[in-house]
């Protein structure tokens, strides 16, 4: 049976949540504070994380940057009791999938879950048909199936976020993707006001694979527009 993990102090919506996650046929473990929903991650293996912002001992920001750090790729929807966009961008930018904020219905939280299971699940798909797929340009190297990146031979560690984009951008060599397509194919979203949180991640990847911030070799600015990989 697949397992989900609901990390959120209040009791009464664990419970409500973790009812419905029943009736979609899922094992449920339930957390209450950062720290311990932190340390069940890094010890089972769960298809959903649904993790509160607001945590005593640890928050949910801390919680999912320690998550990505540690290259679990499970997905993760956020759940925050405010509106406020900086919530929104800062959770999406640290390698949230999604994100809902209170009071939502449940119907909302059950739709937003399915969606996120069956992105992961379809990227995990075109993996494995791509077993042992390769892409190289010049000194970069990426291996799709074993989500491995170096440049010049060094082994460097990347985002989910920052993974997918490398590997969309690199399979598409010359194609020019705006924020907009971007915010659609990598994070599931096509409404527009999201934009800066691709800008954030395209500074954050470049700054990785490329020598001269200010030349950059692999992925290039179509201004005006958004990005695309240079052509061979």
């Amino acid at each position: 049976m697949e397992k989900a993990l609901i990390i959120e102090d209040d009791q009464d919506i664990a419970n409500l949540i973790s009812i419905h996650l029943h009736d979609l046929g899922y094992e449920v473990d339930k957390s209450h504070n950062g720290k311990d929903g932190l340390l069940k991650v890094l010890n089972h293996s769960y298809q959903i994380i649904i993790l509160d912002i607001r945590l005593p001992g640890m928050d949910g920001f801390e919680v999912c940057k320690k998550i990505r750090s540690g290259r679990i790729q499970t997905p993760i929807l956020m759940v925050t009791s405010k509106s406020e966009e900086i919530d929104k961008i800062v959770g999406l930018e640290i390698g949230a999938d999604d994100y809902i904020t209170k009071p939502f219905s449940i119907r909302e939280l059950m739709a937003r879950i399915k969606a996120i299971v069956r992105r992961s699940e379809i990227a995990t798909q075109t993996g494995s048909d791509d077993e042992h797929r390769e892409i190289r340009y010049d000194d970069l190297y990426i291996n799709i199936t074993l989500r491995n990146v170096e440049v010049y031979g060094k082994r460097i560690d990347l985002s989910p976020k920052e993974f997918d984009l490398l590997v969309l951008f690199a399979s598409n060599p010359g194609r020019t993707y705006s924020r907009v397509q971007l915010l659609d194919k990598i994070w599931g979203y096509d409404f527009e006001g999201y934009e800066h949180t691709v800008n954030t991640h395209i500074n954050r990847l470049r700054s990785k694979i490329e020598t001269d911030l200010n030349n950059p070799g692999f992925i290039l600015t179509t201004w005006g527009v958004g990005y695309r990989f240079r052509e061979e």
